[in-house]
């Protein structure tokens, strides 16, 4: 069974002077600011698309990551990941150009080239990763508490 998820937005304005709210339909947060500022420098206050893409790829990432090291055998304890979006002008327009997850984890009887791997493949396979993948380059930097 197909699941669906779904945000609304309102806008008023021009893009430079304007700005608008999104809003999840699921409740989980309240209604967010968003305006070209917040996309470009970082206004205060507001979230930005961007923004949005990170925090929905870090925890898809968390997700396929701590599946992945169960499959294994080894369950993590905690993973702690960070996910930034980079927002770019490229070729006269503007883009995402870059998404770099950062994970630490503590995670019992894995070494830390197992648990680079890992990371690694879940990188590769977490479905948010499978939309941006051939159009945003992907990395991620994984470290092992021990």
């Amino acid at each position: 069974m197909a699941a669906q998820s779904r945000a609304d937005a309102v806008w008023e304005g021009d893009l430079a002077t304007g700005s608008g709210r999104v809003t999840p339909a699921s409740g989980a947060f309240g209604e967010q600011a968003v305006s070209w500022p917040s996309r470009t420098k970082r206004a205060a206050g507001k979230t930005s698309p961007e923004e949005l893409l990170a925090a929905a790829h870090a925890s898809c990432f968390a997700m396929a990551f701590a599946h992945g090291l169960a499959q294994e055998g080894h369950a993590p304890k905690q993973l702690a990941v960070s996910a930034t979006a980079t927002f770019d002008q490229v070729d006269g327009g503007f883009k995402v150009t870059t998404m770099a997850l950062t994970v630490r984890g503590q995670v019992p009887g894995i070494d830390a080239a197992a648990f680079r791997t890992a990371a690694e493949a879940a990188k590769e396979g977490c479905p948010i990763s499978q939309a941006l993948k051939g159009n945003v380059a992907l990395s991620v930097e994984a470290t092992l508490d021990t």
